[in-house]
């Protein structure tokens, strides 16, 4: 048996190589689909996980209903999230019952946390990395570490986006708006981002946005958020991600998984996360890295104007936005320093990577021993 939180093709490919092993998670509706059997459903799969749950009680109760039940039942496998604390507890307390245990994805201890490194040593037998550099990091530091691609990155563009994209409005140019996949995001990022909409559109009066809602929930959201009526030039569509991006010349963003969706397409954007000065200050304080965007890190370089976090005004993402808008230079070399990320993930298979990994721990041998590796 597997205890596997998140990814729903991971769980798949599982189901599709060894259907008679059983899935179990904490979830919802796509990891079900996807094949597993949900003993606890989250709120929605955007926010499942433990790593979604802010208040020390909710985590720790949920790291009690794991231990009970792993207790009653026998489990293989457990293959946690990247949260530390909440699942560092987890991974410890199963290891301690002959569980073996394969971190997926990486906690990016690299950024704001490395004296955790110990913790993980004694938790883990694998850590799968979505990022490149991630693997030698926690190799150099006594941790096994695989490198296997990314979700986002290494997945085809869906099918009718180009059908899509052509019934979008037509605009001078045409911008973006990407205001988060979770409910806090958009309450945080919403206001900045409609600021930075207005400012665009005065300057480029022939300019169409498209605002892409996640789900009807934060459509609904949206709506609520901007009193009824649509802004100028504002367009607001449901889904159709690959369509949108591929529609437009420039993106707004928040930080996150989204700039690797954007950067699936070679996609020019600013990025944002607007917080409170009490948070600016955590983040100035705890994060290591020089960049925090996510194709910024991996480019090892500032290729995408970021503002993360952010606790000004909008003049300054209003102004790079325009800069980028009005030279094609920039354009272009935006676009091409997220194609030099974008070969970094060349040939690689998520699912179907960490799957081997999985199943060579459920089978009692080494998980970096697999099949594109053992030659």
């Amino acid at each position: 048996m597997i205890i596997l939180n998140k990814h729903p093709q991971v769980i798949a490919e599982i189901r599709r190589r060894v259907p008679q092993v059983q899935v179990v998670a904490w979830g919802g509706p796509k990891m079900e689909a996807a094949g597993a059997t949900i003993i606890e459903r989250s709120a929605d799969d955007g926010a499942m996980g433990l790593s979604a749950l802010s208040r020390i009680g909710a985590v720790r109760a949920h790291q009690a209903a794991i231990a009970r039940w792993a207790s009653a039942h026998r489990v293989n496998v457990h293959v946690p999230g990247d949260s530390p604390a909440a699942n560092f507890p987890v991974a410890l307390r199963m290891k301690a019952r002959g569980v073996r245990v394969c971190h997926l994805v990486a906690p990016q201890l690299w950024a704001w946390a490395p004296w955790r490194i110990g913790k993980l040593r004694r938790a883990t037998a694998c850590v799968l990395c979505l990022l490149p550099f991630e693997e030698k990091w926690f190799r150099d530091r006594q941790v096994p570490a695989r490198f296997i691609g990314h979700p986002v990155i290494n997945r085809s563009i869906a099918p009718d986006a180009a059908t899509k994209a052509a019934e979008l409005p037509p605009g001078a140019p045409k911008v973006l708006i990407l205001p988060g996949s979770r409910s806090s995001e958009v309450r945080a990022n919403l206001p900045t981002l409609m600021r930075v909409h207005a400012d665009l559109q005065s300057r480029f009066r022939k300019m169409t946005s498209v605002l892409v809602a996640a789900n009807e929930d934060l459509l609904a959201l949206v709506r609520e958020r901007l009193g009824g009526t649509l802004p100028s030039g504002l367009n607001l569509v449901v889904g159709q991600l690959d369509a949108a991006i591929a529609w437009s010349d420039l993106a707004l963003c928040v930080s996150g998984t989204v700039s690797m969706d954007l950067t699936r397409q070679a996609k020019p954007m600013v990025a944002v996360y607007q917080v409170s000065p009490i948070s600016w200050l955590g983040a100035r304080m705890l994060l290591t890295t020089p960049h925090r965007l996510l194709p910024n890190i991996l480019a090892g370089e500032r290729i995408v104007p970021e503002f993360v976090p952010h606790m000004g005004g909008v003049a300054p993402i209003s102004k790079a936005a325009e800069l980028l808008l009005t030279d094609q230079k920039r354009m272009r070399a935006s676009s091409d320093g997220l194609r030099r990320v974008l070969a970094m993930y060349q040939g690689r298979h998520p699912a179907r990577e960490a799957t081997d990994s999985i199943l060579a721990l459920l089978r009692g041998g080494n998980p970096m021993l697999t099949p594109d590796r053992a030659g």
